[in-house]
């Protein structure tokens, strides 16, 4: 029998995080995660704010990242690639799901 361990964090939208606990959260480093803030793939509460802020929503994006970087090996630019064309999907199911949800069902 496998046991599998599973790691569980609770994210609470109201919460900031700091550059040093998104890193730890995340598993990529601080340089990591300031290349993919500034290719736009991770944003800031406050992008012209020092120290720089995060939502706790983005520990989810930064995992994804170094899971990412770790499975294929990609710089800061393919994540940052890979992590826009990623939630361009996301928010495209989303529409597709709103404009099923208007259809009228068949009997």
């Amino acid at each position: 029998m496998k046991v599998e361990l599973t790691e569980v964090l609770w994210l609470d939208e109201q919460e900031q995080l700091s550059l040093t606990e998104l890193a730890g959260l995340s598993g990529l480093s601080e340089a990591e995660l300031h290349e993919l803030v500034d290719f736009g793939a991770i944003i800031p509460v406050d992008p012209g704010a020092e120290p720089l802020g995060f939502r706790a929503d983005c520990v989810v994006t930064a995992r994804t990242a170094c899971r990412l970087r770790t499975d294929f090996e990609l710089d800061a630019q393919g994540l940052a690639l890979a992590l826009t064309l990623l939630n361009r999907i996301h928010d495209l199911e989303a529409q597709l799901r709103d404009l099923s949800a208007q259809l009228p069902r068949r009997p």
